[in-house]
């Protein structure tokens, strides 16, 4: 799958591993490695789908947006970079059509 990344921070953080650990700890960058590795590995987002990191479609003011869990309580953030984003007619998302993301950031979103 191809990966887009909003935040150039992010980038240079999926190019530089000990950049990555130094600004966001060993275990976190560990696992936003992992996850990229994942992603890019995958021809579509099924394929990341039942993968460890809990893969899944967020709801409310962020729908439209996926997470994978990172270090609990982060999440890495990314929604589908089609355009349209493929649907089906009553509106659910097809995993299996999305072959591009766009990493918007690592947060945690539930505070």
């Amino acid at each position: 799958m191809e990966i887009i990344f909003k935040i150039n921070k992010l980038k240079k953080f999926a190019n530089d591993y000990s950049k990555c650990c130094k600004e966001m700890g060993k275990i976190r960058a560990e696992l936003y490695h992992k996850r990229l590795n994942d992603l890019r590995d995958a021809e579509t987002l099924e394929d990341v789908r039942y993968l460890p990191g809990r893969y899944h479609e967020l709801t409310a003011d962020r729908k439209g947006e996926w997470a994978c869990d990172l270090d609990h309580p982060y999440r890495l953030i990314f929604k589908p970079y089609e355009n349209p984003v493929p649907v089906t007619s009553d509106g659910k998302f097809i995993w299996s059509e999305i072959k591009c993301i766009e990493i918007i950031e690592i947060t945690d979103y539930h505070h």
